[in-house]
Parts: C-alpha cells; structure tokens; sequence
C-alpha cells in the first residue's frame, strides 16, 4: 500500500507539473503538500513570531540547486510572478507571517530579509519591496511578489511582468544588523523553501552564470513589523518607503534565455552547436566587471509562453542553470 507521505508526495509532484505549464502561483499549494507530508500543516493565521535574519544553506527543488548568500551587488532582470490567497496568514522562511495585502516578496537567494526595488519594465512602475522568503520555483521567474504588490506594479491581471530586481545594498546590510542585534547575534541559519529536498552534497557552481534558476512557485512572503530603533536613518527612510510607486521611463526590452556565458569564444560556440536542436542560438559579447564575456542566448522571445518553452528545452538539455533575462 503506498503510504500518505508517498501519496501527497506524488500529489505535489502532479501539482507542480500543472503549474509549470501554466506559469500560476497557484503551484504555492504544490510546496504546502511536500511540507505537510514532511513536517505537518503550516502553522494557522493567528501564529505569532517574530523575524530573524536568516540566509540559508544550498538546497535543491525539482532538481536545480539554489546557492542563498549575502549578494549585496544583486541587480539582474527577469519575470516577475505574483501569490497571495494560498498562503496569506502563514509563516515566511524567517519566521514572519504573510500578508497578501502587504508589499513583499519572495527570492530564491537573497538575504531574509532584504530591501530591494522592483522596477516594471513594461509600464515604469518602481517600488521597495521588503523580500522575506523563498521562491519562486516557476520556470523562469525571477522574484514572486505579494498580491499588493503586483497590484502597485500593475500586473496582476496579467500574472507576470518584465522586471528588474536591485538590492538596496546599504539598507538591507543596515536591516540585518538590526536583527542580528535583536537575536543576541544573529545566527545566519537555513531558510530553504518549504519544497526543499537537499537529498546529497550539492555540485559546485558552474560559472557559466547563475546557479539559481527559477523552477516552480514561492510558499510565501509577508511584510511584518521592522525594528526600526535599531535601524540608520537611510534604513528607516527606505522601510518607510515601502509600498510608494515611482514613476521611471520606459524602453523597449526583449526578453532572452541565456544559456551559457563564457570568456572563450570557443566554449560559447561549442554550448551554441550542441543546443541547435533547440533553436539558432545567439552569441552575444559584453563586459562584465571589466572582463570580456561570451553569452549564449535564445531570442528573442515573442511572449513569456514562447520563453518558458525555449528555457524548458534548454534545462532538458542538460542546461539547469539557464535562465531568463530581459534586455
């Protein structure tokens, strides 16, 4: 007989499938099963708790390793999605409770928490957004934000947007120094997503670009109460600005998955030959930190779906670090 861990396992898995392909928040759910089949039900509306600081070992969803860490020069793009009514009232990765009426949001990386702005790309709408958990695990998505906050971003009807995501470098430090005085020190413990199976020693990044590449959707992100006597002036500004759109110019953006990026040449063409079955792939210079790189891209895409579809080729091809980027 299969046991009922077996049995919501296999629920969550089917879950997550659906989800994939249609890109929704609802996959919360999908994550919510894998705990209780783990660890019991998450904890009820009224739970209180206070927030801690937290960053988090290696941990792995859905077959993709995700490397959290303090990357106070975060500044990338991608596809935002958005959750709310699954998990509004339950416990974020470090311990505050979800808000779906609150501006914050979910990353699989970041510091918890952290300060960061999301600009929409498609409209000019930029925001603080106070990032508290884990997530998204969608194909493709870069940040997954509470429902308020794809509400001010201007994208909640559509379910996702063009976005780039900028760590508030000095206020987020200024935050989790704030908590870890409140802790008595702060010990930087694990805050991996409720789906989290860490199953084996977790494979060193690849350097061909982020390790960390959106799978499936977040479990949760809230917005509690800061410890603001303990934060700088700019800190307390920049909490205090939460939830305020600004308005920023507009310009075009394609959207691309970047596969493979490399300072030889010939080790992007190599990646580029090997994925022709996906598509004609582009191979496209920059300057990265001052040194010269070779990245190997798809696109560009017509529509989110179109990318969704190039990116899923490209991980079953062995690619499990590419990802989306808008440029």
């Amino acid at each position: 007989m299969v046991g009922k861990t077996t049995r919501l396992r296999r629920m969550a898995a089917l879950m997550i499938s659906t989800a994939i392909v249609s890109g929704c928040a609802e996959t919360n759910l999908a994550s919510h099963l894998v705990k209780s089949a783990e660890g019991g039900p998450a904890p009820p509306a009224s739970a209180t708790t206070s927030p801690v600081y937290k960053i988090g070992k290696p941990y792995q969803v859905a077959g993709i390793w995700y490397y959290p860490g303090e990357d106070y020069d975060y500044d990338h793009t991608g596809i935002a999605s958005w959750y709310g009514p699954d998990f509004h009232g339950k416990l974020t990765a470090n311990g505050e409770v979800f808000d779906q009426n609150a501006v914050s949001a979910a990353h699989k990386t970041l510091p918890l928490p952290s300060l960061v702005r999301v600009t929409n790309l498609e409209n000019g709408r930029s925001l603080v957004v106070r990032v508290n958990d884990r997530g998204p695990f969608v194909n493709g998505r870069i940040i997954d934000l509470s429902r308020r906050a794809a509400q001010l971003l201007g994208m909640e009807a559509r379910g996702t947007a063009k976005v780039r995501v900028q760590i508030l470098a000095d206020e987020s430090r200024s935050l989790a120094a704030s908590l870890k005085r409140e802790d008595g020190g702060g010990a930087t413990v694990a805050a991996a997503p409720r789906a989290e199976v860490v199953a084996e020693a977790p494979p060193q990044p690849s350097g061909r670009g982020s390790t960390s590449r959106p799978v499936q959707a977040s479990l949760a992100g809230g917005a509690p109460a800061s410890p603001m006597a303990h934060m700088d002036a700019a800190t307390q500004a920049a909490e205090r600005t939460i939830g305020q759109v600004d308005q920023v110019a507009v310009h075009p953006t394609n959207i691309y998955v970047q596969v493979g990026s490399f300072s030889r040449y010939d080790n992007a063409q190599r990646l580029s030959d090997r994925l022709a079955a996906i598509g004609k792939a582009q191979i496209q210079p920059a300057v990265i930190n001052g040194q010269k790189v070779y990245r190997v891209r798809f696109g560009p895409a017509a529509s989110v779906d179109e990318a969704d579809r190039i990116l899923d080729k490209a991980v079953s091809a062995g690619q499990s670090d590419a990802r989306m980027v808008v440029d």
